[in-house]
């Protein structure tokens, strides 16, 4: 049997150290099969885009004449829907997938194969609201859910206007117009620079500010309440500033008969409107 002369650098009892195997080790591998996959882009925003998404927000503004529309993409489905709806379309939709859209928007953002892109609303001016019905304040609440869901109770109970904080307060548009259900379009929103003075000037032209606190002196359903009304609401944790609240003529709380003794802002609000209205017809 002859035998045969190995390459230098073999070790029988390990062949995985082979010259042979060496060199494959150290060849450059072709990783890109392994590489995660890119995230989709988002389209820059022009500053002061309204971004409006979902069936019930984007119909709302399609039939607001005072909104003007710039662009709409839409699924195959939903233009179809837009179509069957006969809903007033000022530019015609782009039709896309529905990732498209979805790249455009948070990941848990519910858009149900529509996006809109608009102009802001025009926010009148405090001295332009009508000395009449009741006007909801939001003493720097920022969670813009919150402040959807707010306005969508506030256009169920006849609220003829929001005003907000200019700072410390969401933009009218994305998740906020989600939240709102359309509401936005039905809601004149005021943002002012200084809600203390505001209350003032409010108070000055015959309106009742009554502030929502845990701690206040009367429970709401109970409170003196008339026409027109300014009711005001804090922040969650932190409640309403405490020149807010000195500000207000009456400081008014929720008694809730369980446990908790607290609720939601948006909630809260819902339960406070509700209770004013009751109050208002007695």
């Amino acid at each position: 049997m002859g035998w045969t002369a190995m390459p230098e650098g073999w070790d029988p009892r390990n062949p995985k150290r082979s010259p042979r195997r060496q060199a494959e080790r150290r060849l450059p591998r072709d990783k890109s099969r392994f590489a995660p996959k890119p995230k989709p882009v988002r389209a820059p925003l022009a500053a002061g885009d309204a971004i409006l998404y979902g069936w019930h927000t984007v119909a709302a503004a399609l039939a607001n004449p005072a909104r003007r529309v710039r662009k709409i993409l839409a699924t195959e489905n939903a233009a179809r829907r837009l179509a069957d709806e006969g809903l007033p379309l000022p530019v015609t939709p782009e039709i896309v997938r529905p990732e498209v859209i979805a790249a455009r928007l948070s990941p848990d953002a519910v858009h149900q194969g529509l996006l809109v892109e608009a102009d802001p609303l025009a926010a009148p001016e405090l001295e332009d609201l009508a000395t009449e019905g009741t006007v909801l304040v939001l003493d720097q609440i920022t969670d813009p859910h919150n402040v959807g869901a707010i306005l969508r109770s506030a256009a169920a109970f006849a609220v003829t206007a929001v005003v907000t904080t200019a700072r410390h307060s969401p933009e009218a548009t994305g998740v906020l117009a989600k939240a709102a259900s359309g509401a936005l379009e039905l809601l004149p929103m005021v943002a002012v620079q200084n809600l203390a003075r505001a209350l003032t000037e409010l108070k000055a032209r015959g309106f009742l500010t009554v502030g929502l606190d845990s701690e206040g002196e009367t429970d709401l359903s109970a409170a003196p309440l008339r026409l027109p009304l300014a009711l005001v609401l804090g922040a969650e944790g932190k409640g309403l500033r405490q020149l807010t609240r000195q500000t207000c003529d009456i400081r008014a709380r929720l008694d809730l008969p369980g446990a908790i003794k607290s609720l939601n802002v948006s909630n809260a609000a819902a339960v406070a409107l509700y209770a004013a209205n009751a109050a208002l017809r007695t």
